[in-house]
């Protein structure tokens, strides 16, 4: 053990003493391991991020759980106001104190009085910018605060919380809630969806990945020159052991750098995280606290990784005190163990096919072990892949014949610097299957129809319809305002046994809910729905005989202490349901105004249909300030045939975050990598120069050398991607299908990032193929 630190430290000595080509040697692999530092500490901050803001979710719940919360001195009144401007969430709430000691929300220090409000920053900035005058219209209160960080889930949200007067509880259309404090004061744990717990499993191992490939190369820069030095060493008494532990000490000493220049890397864009927005979310730099346990794992990982690797790669040079025998005739690269690894992945992830989610959760352990050894396999198969083809490539271009010969001196090289981006396609088309494969299980339909109509607007008061209609339809960007309002009939005063729906408009409104066989003011058809399940037909239908006495709304009406009684006609039309229906599975009647008894419209609840002109700016933008004006707790909505469930939302979000993280770290290593490769073969590059060759085709030579090896590791990465990506939805007992415009993009995406990285360094290429280059001292 003496004798083992002794020369890792004679290994850090000559690091960091061996003049300006050390120094420039662990400059590189400390950038390079720092950059894949940095993204692990990013990694092992995410478990306290995602509690952080679960925590301010859970702390500003305003949901009571209870109509029947009784008026106290320490309750409050509270009404969603969410909004939307350009397609960005914004977070409202109106509140009403029903006494001194009413709750305060999550960083507010003090409650709105009626015409104030409390904004989270962004929010403020942006109502004081240029554009915003419609949504200043629609948030008309004057500003007197901001919110706290504690009441907000990252520094870019839009969020406001404003004073009222006059609000009363109720659960239909805008929901307003009497609340004696903020938070559940009973949470219940989520029921835990395997398929998504294998799916997050995946996004981690897919994500760190090429982070460890990416380290495992920085800690190799500058093997070759590195190598020439040490030869001197032994000329000087050392045997083949120090030498090698020497080694791993000049690799040590750059791995330690490359801790401190990640932790550098880290801290900075933890910093700058708070200015930045990806895909709608932001975070407070307080939240990517990298948990302690992770960080002493990632701490001891890499040092210990950077000598073990070097260790390895020496075993195939032979450093002798006349030199370095690298360039003699290698053996051939053998193939059948480097098989073994993704078969072994294989087998530890066949015994969970079928299991899909009905099957217990899957084995976290076979899952990363399995999806781990089959990434791990891209990586050892793609050298002897470069290898195999590079060996049979022949004549051609000059600058092809360059590019070739120099692939087949150092195929190895070439392979490792491709790994990244082979392990990061592999893993992203696999991910991409799964999450292709599964999105239906997690998307169901709405029932809405687009082309019908682009938004809805709940009303939250009664009687308010006719007037609102009008307003809309002078409304700008606005082509037609559909009125339609609905409520409740039972068979008895009180606590009625079975209810039916009914819905009010005129004739040219219930036209777009059925067809109607003919209309005119004071007609009522039951609506003839063939998805109304049978069992409740046959209850509604005993509640819409012709003829019998109904009340409207009867428990509204108790809670109120008033019931409307209705005799309905002896003609009741059936009216088929339309397919393209502006209500999703309409049933019960369908009523003209003129046929309900006096009074009912204040016990119905309005809804307003729209048909935008898509062609005038901002068309929504306009209809959600007009609902704000005409109603400021009326809750605009925009139609989607589809909705898909939060958490596959947040995971797919969570991804694509990762995969921009990934995908700036394989751009920068990779320009690290080829810098570090330039300046190696900067004599080589002034030689070829010296003897005539020109710059154009150095140029060529060196793209040639990069896009071979990265074709190979495409085509390699999309074949084992694609199983990867069959075996997990096996796993999920979905049916495997492939989208081949995903798989393309992921490989365009991969192909894209080296074609960028070369354009880059062609500048440091022409400044290196001078004849300058040919000094030496």
């Amino acid at each position: 053990m003496r004798q083992w630190n002794r020369d890792l430290g004679l290994g850090v000595r000559f690091a960091f003493t061996g003049g300006r080509e050390g120094w420039v040697r662990v400059l590189l692999t400390a950038v390079g391991v720092g950059l894949g530092v940095a993204l692990l500490l990013l990694t092992t901050a995410l478990p306290h991020m995602l509690a952080a803001r679960d925590r301010v979710s859970d702390a500003r719940q305003d949901y009571s759980f209870s109509y029947t919360v009784p008026k106290a001195d320490d309750t409050l009144l509270l009404a969603v106001t969410d909004t939307e401007w350009h397609d960005k969430e914004v977070r409202g709430r109106l509140l009403e104190p029903e006494g001194p000691k009413a709750p305060l929300p999550p960083g507010v220090g003090r409650l709105p009085a009626k015409g104030e409000m409390v904004v989270s920053p962004a929010l403020k900035a942006l109502l004081s910018s240029d554009g915003a005058e419609l949504l200043r219209a629609r948030i008309p209160y004057r500003i007197t605060g901001t919110i706290g960080d504690s009441g907000l889930m990252g520094p870019r949200e839009l969020a406001y919380y404003a004073g009222a007067e006059g609000l009363v509880p109720h659960s239909g259309g805008t929901r307003v809630d009497r609340l004696k404090a903020f938070g559940d004061p009973h949470p219940t744990p989520q029921k835990t969806d395997p398929v998504l717990i294998l799916m997050t499993l995946v996004v981690f191992v897919v994500l760190l990945m090429p982070v460890a490939v990416f380290i495992a190369a920085a800690v190799r820069f500058g093997g070759e020159r590195r190598d020439r030095r040490l030869a001197a060493l032994r000329l000087v008494g050392s045997d083949s052991r120090m030498t090698r532990r020497i080694a791993a000490g000049e690799a040590l000493a750059g791995s330690l750098l490359g801790l401190v220049v990640g932790t550098v890397f880290f801290l900075t864009g933890r910093q700058a995280a708070g200015s930045v927005e990806v895909l709608g979310e932001s975070f407070f730099p307080s939240y990517l606290d990298p948990t302690p346990g992770l960080v002493v794992l990632v701490a001891v990982t890499v040092p210990a990784a950077a000598v073990l690797v070097t260790l390895l790669a020496m075993r195939g040079v032979a450093v002798e005190p006349l030199g370095v025998v690298r360039t003699a005739t290698q053996p051939r690269r053998r193939l059948w163990w480097r098989l073994l690894l993704p078969l072994a992945g294989l087998a530890m992830l066949y015994p969970m096919v079928g299991n899909g989610r009905n099957h217990g959760e899957f084995n976290q352990y076979l899952v990363v072990g399995g999806v781990l050894l089959l990434l791990v396999g891209v990586t050892a198969l793609l050298p002897w892949l470069v290898e195999a083809v590079v060996s049979r490539l022949g004549g051609g271009a000059l600058s092809w014949q360059l590019a070739v010969r120099r692939l087949q001196l150092s195929s190895g090289t070439a392979a490792r610097l491709v790994n990244g981006i082979a392990v990061a396609v592999a893993g992203a088309i696999a991910l991409q299957m799964l999450f292709a494969g599964v999105e239906s299980q997690y998307t169901k339909e709405t029932g809405q129809d687009p082309a019908r109509a682009q938004m809805s607007v709940n009303l939250s008061g009664h009687g308010r319809l006719a007037a609102a209609g009008a307003e809309f339809a002078r409304t700008k960007g606005v082509r037609t305002a559909v009125t339609l309002s609905s409520g409740q009939i039972g068979g008895t005063r009180k606590d009625p046994e079975n209810m039916a729906a009914i819905t009010v408009g005129d004739c040219r409104a219930l036209r777009e809910i059925a067809r109607l066989p003919s209309c005119r003011d004071g007609d009522v058809f039951s609506a003839e729905n063939p998805r109304t399940d049978a069992g409740y037909l046959a209850q509604i239908r005993t509640v819409m005989r012709p003829g019998t006495r109904v009340w409207i709304d009867p428990s509204e009406a108790e809670v109120r202490g008033r019931e409307i009684a209705w005799k309905l006609p002896a003609t009741i039309r059936p009216a088929p349901v339309r397919k393209d229906s502006l209500l999703t599975d309409p049933s019960g009647l369908l009523v003209t105004p003129s046929a309900l008894p006096a009074g009912t419209a204040a016990t119905l609840y309005g809804q307003v249909f729209l048909r935008l002109d898509e062609s005038v700016p901002d068309a929504r933008e306009h209809a959600r300030t007009a609902a704000a004006r005409i109603d400021p707790l009326a809750y605009p909505w925009t139609f989607s045939a589809t909705e898909q469930s939060n958490r596959y939302t947040s995971l797919r979000t969570g991804l694509f975050i990762g995969a921009v993280c990934v995908l700036a770290l394989i751009g920068a290593s990779l320009l690290v990598s080829q810098l570090e490769q330039l300046r190696e073969r900067r004599k080589l590059l002034s030689s070829l120069l010296a003897f005539g060759t020109r710059r154009r085709t150095l140029g060529l030579s060196v793209l040639w050398q990069t896009a071979v090896p990265i074709a190979l590791g495409l085509l390699l990465a999309s074949a084992v991607g694609l199983t990867l990506g069959a075996v997990l939805l096996k796993m999920t007992d979905t049916a495997v299908s492939v989208d081949w415009a995903s798989v393309l993009s992921m490989a365009g995406a991969g192909a894209v990032v080296v074609l960028a990285v070369t354009l880059l360094s062609l500048p440091p290429l022409i400044r290196l193929m001078r004849p300058e280059g040919l000094r030496t001292e």
